[in-house]
C-alpha cells in the first residue's frame, strides 16, 4: 500500500481476535457489524481506531504477507498493443499525469527490476478491508477521497489470516483497525464525519458495508 501523503506518512495497524466453530448457520459471505470508533491523540501520530465484529461460515478471512500473487497482486502493469510496458516517457494521450498511484518507479516485474517509470493500475483485491471517509457539509455527506490530490493514498489495507489452516471452519470475532496519522485534526478539525467499512474474504466475496455514527473527533477522543 502506498502511504506517503501531503501531511506525512500514514500507517495502518490491526488487532484481531476470533472464536472458531460458532453456530453452523453463519453466512458464506462475511457479515460485519459496527462496534466502536475512537480517536487517540499522542505526542506523535494520532490513532483513529475503527472496531467491528465479524462472522463467516468458512473462515477464509485475512491475507498473509505471501498472498501477493493473482488475484491478490497489488498492481497491473499496463502494456501497449505490442505487449511492451508503457513508460512515462512513451505514455499515450489517455494516460494520467505522473502521480504515485498510477505510476510505479523501478518496479520489480518477473523478478527483474525495470529501471523506468511504468503505468500501473491498482488491484483492489490486494486489500481485504476497504475504508471510506465522508464529511458533512451543508447537511449533506460527501466522500473525502484520499486517493485524490494532494494525498494520493488510501486507508484500505489488509488484516492477517484468521485461521492458519485452509480447512473451512465457521468463525466470529472482533477487529480493531487503527489508522495512524499526524493530520487527523488539521484535516477534519470540528467537521462531522462518517466512516464506512467493508471486508472481503479470499474468495473475493465482499461483506455488507457498515457505517460509523456521525461524529466529530472531539466526541470520540479518549481522555
Amino acid at each position: 500500500m502506498r502511504l506517503k501523503s501531503y501531511l506525512g506518512i500514514f500507517f495502518v495497524i490491526l488487532w484481531a481476535a476470533s472464536c472458531v466453530n460458532p453456530p453452523e448457520d453463519y453466512p458464506s459471505i462475511p457479515e460485519i457489524e459496527f462496534e466502536s470508533l475512537e480517536f487517540i491523540p499522542t505526542a506523535g501520530s494520532d490513532s483513529l481506531i475503527f472496531g467491528f465484529d465479524f462472522r463467516d461460515a468458512e473462515g477464509d478471512l485475512g491475507l498473509s504477507s505471501t498472498d501477493i500473487f493473482p488475484p491478490f497482486n497489488p498492481l497491473e502493469y499496463q502494456r501497449d498493443p505490442a505487449g511492451n510496458l508503457i513508460t512515462y516517457a512513451n505514455r499515450p494521450s489517455n494516460a494520467p499525469d505522473y502521480n504515485p498511484i498510477d505510476w510505479e518507479i523501478d518496479p520489480i516485474i518477473n523478478n527483474q527490476v525495470v529501471r523506468d517509470t511504468i503505468w500501473v493500475v491498482q488491484n483492489p483485491n490486494q486489500y481485504n478491508i476497504f475504508v471510506k471517509f465522508f464529511i458533512k457539509r451543508n447537511g449533506q455527506f460527501s466522500e473525502f477521497r484520499w486517493q485524490d490530490p494532494p494525498f494520493y493514498t488510501t486507508f484500505n489495507g489488509r488484516f492477517p489470516r484468521i485461521l492458519t489452516t485452509e480447512e473451512g471452519q465457521a468463525v466470529e470475532g472482533n477487529v480493531k483497525y487503527a489508522m495512524l496519522s499526524s493530520g487527523w485534526e488539521s484535516i477534519f478539525r470540528t467537521d462531522t464525519i462518517r466512516i464506512d467499512v467493508q471486508i472481503q474474504d479470499r474468495q473475493l466475496n465482499r461483506s455488507n458495508e457498515i457505517s460509523s455514527p456521525e461524529i466529530t473527533l472531539r466526541q470520540i477522543t479518549r481522555n
